[in-house]
């Protein structure tokens, strides 16, 4: 079986071109501009409050674990702080990157730059990574952040769980922009006028990186990774989990979120970890509305979008099926039934594209 051609310069890319996909107008539902302009109110106190308790409970969590350390007792400690560190910190960027977290426009920043280290991310690269995906939502040959790729590697899928992967790639990416600069993907999102920063970004963080493993070294203990790197390894588990629901078993190739992005109703912890980001057909619909407002808008829209999943365990009932069928059919994905409330799904907008794909070679 061959598989697609994923990268941002190959038959994809030309594919997606030529069948008007990209910078396309996507379907919004319909929301009366008195009631958006209201949702996209930015406010500093929600933010505030929640970066206090995030940062609040990292700095207890790893002050109990260095004070039982080198005690077995201060593993629940180092695990908890690694979910805050290795999976809070991706919706942080997220929602920081966007600029809508906060109203002081200081404070996204400062919260981005932070979160862009502990997550592994190149605050630069990652800012216009991110604003493609959002352009050109899982359209193959344009979205840079395309998560599950067809037919999907299974045991890929679950080394990310762990963090192998992503973080050797990061690494080895790190070093590269910080004496090399991007690579040819890189190239095609991020201006160059930006370049210098994406340099300055990865000598920092290789800096950083570099001392404080020297200092473990030095030390002949771990203990300074637990603090910085490690963290983002073991405790990677929540954001992969979360993140993979996004998206995963759902089409590509539509310029309709409805067909390409779920909406999952979680419990208030795994929530307060990906700030309302799991409302994520609200957020590709109308990405300029903060995360404290998502609930909001999805008590508006909620008629004309298919059934939010109930729980985590069910998206991933829904969608671990729908991977699996992928693997020998990647043309295959999830078309959920809409409530007899919505409008239909706008097939029209891409109909062109939507069908089998041509036999794209990844090279």
């Amino acid at each position: 079986m061959k598989a697609r051609d994923y990268s941002l310069r190959g038959e994809g890319t030309k594919h997606a071109i030529e069948a008007g996909l990209v910078a396309a107008n996507w379907y919004h539902s319909d929301v009366p501009r008195s009631q958006m302009k209201e949702l996209m109110r930015r406010s500093d106190s929600q933010a505030i409050k929640d970066t206090i308790l995030l940062y609040g409970c990292m700095i207890a969590l790893a002050s109990m674990g260095l004070y039982l350390w080198p005690t077995w007792w201060s593993a629940p400690c180092w695990l908890a702080y690694g979910v805050l560190y290795g999976s809070a910190s991706d919706s942080r960027w997220h929602e920081c990157g966007h600029g809508t977290a906060f109203k002081t426009r200081w404070m996204n920043d400062l919260v981005y730059e932070i979160a862009s280290f502990m997550i592994m991310r190149n605050s630069v690269v990652w800012r216009w990574s991110h604003a493609r995906h959002h352009t050109d939502t899982y359209i193959v040959g344009h979205d840079p952040e395309i998560a599950i790729m067809r037919p999907p590697k299974i045991w890929s899928l679950v080394l990310r769980f762990f963090g192998l992967s992503d973080i050797k790639q990061y690494l080895i990416s790190m070093l590269r922009q910080a004496f090399v600069g991007l690579n040819a993907e890189e190239s095609c999102y991020v201006p160059n006028d930006q370049i210098p920063k994406v340099v300055l970004v990865a000598r920092i963080s290789s800096v950083i990186y570099g001392a404080t493993l020297a200092l473990s070294v030095y030390n002949a203990s771990i203990l300074p990774l637990m603090f910085i790197g490690l963290p983002r390894l073991y405790g990677a588990w929540h954001h992969i989990m979360t993140g993979l629901l996004q998206h995963g078993g759902l089409a590509e190739n539509v310029l309709d979120h409805r067909l390409n992005s779920r909406t999952v109703y979680m419990n208030p912890i795994s929530g307060f970890i990906y700030w309302n980001m799991n409302y994520h057909v609200e957020h590709h619909m109308f990405p300029m509305v903060p995360y404290h407002a998502l609930p909001k808008l999805h008590a508006m829209i909620g008629n004309d979008l298919p059934p939010a999943n109930k729980s985590i365990y069910a998206a991933f009932a829904e969608m671990v099926p729908a991977i699996w069928r992928q693997r020998s059919d990647p043309d295959y994905y999830l078309r959920r039934e809409l409530p007899e409330s919505a409008k239909p799904y706008r097939i029209d907008l891409h109909e062109g594209a939507l069908g089998r794909l041509p036999d794209l070679v990844t090279k």
